[in-house]
């Protein structure tokens, strides 16, 4: 008479991944999802910052636009955190792993409002260089949800910085 034998660990562990991308693609995958989203997260709270300190003639103009920018960035946060537990990995979520991780660096003190678009202009740009990085591993591993992804967070980045950086033109 055979014997049925269960495990505790087998009943309460996490099923396997299967999704057609390999643990190792999975893991490279998701190391480039963690620094886009610490660099976004970087952006985001930079963008807020400047949104409450900045002052000057074209405050009520530049006021908004932070807002919209950070508001955009605030929501894509969540999205970049989601397809990275999708993998199956846990997503960096401590402003030391964030500051380990980011290659933007934070802005002391309050610059004046052109400085603060500059700023900002450096910052969508390294964000966006941050997200071009990944597409070969992610176009080798054929993981289009996040090539999707990235190429909407390029868009938005290029975009971004293109009006920002109309704001410093004569």
């Amino acid at each position: 008479m055979a014997t049925k034998t269960t495990s505790k660990t087998s009943k309460n562990a996490a099923p396997k991944i299967d999704i057609g991308i390999n643990a190792s693609d999975r893991e490279k995958i998701a190391k480039g999802l963690s620094a886009l989203l610490t660099d976004s997260y970087t952006l985001y709270l930079m963008t807020h910052n400047f949104h409450w300190n900045v002052t000057g003639p074209m405050f009520r103009a530049l006021h908004e636009m932070f807002m919209e920018q950070y508001t955009e960035q605030w929501n894509a946060l969540d999205v970049i955190a989601e397809r990275i537990r999708a993998l199956g990995i846990a997503a960096p979520g401590t402003y030391k792993e964030f500051v380990k991780l980011a290659s933007i660096k934070e802005v002391e003190g309050v610059p004046k409002a052109l400085d603060m678009v500059r700023h900002l202009v450096a910052a969508q740009e390294a964000t966006a260089r941050t997200a071009r990085k990944l597409f070969p591993l992610v176009e080798a591993a054929n993981d289009q949800p996040t090539a999707d992804l990235l190429t909407q967070r390029l868009e938005v980045h290029e975009k971004t910085a293109w009006m920002l950086r109309s704001l410093l033109e004569d």
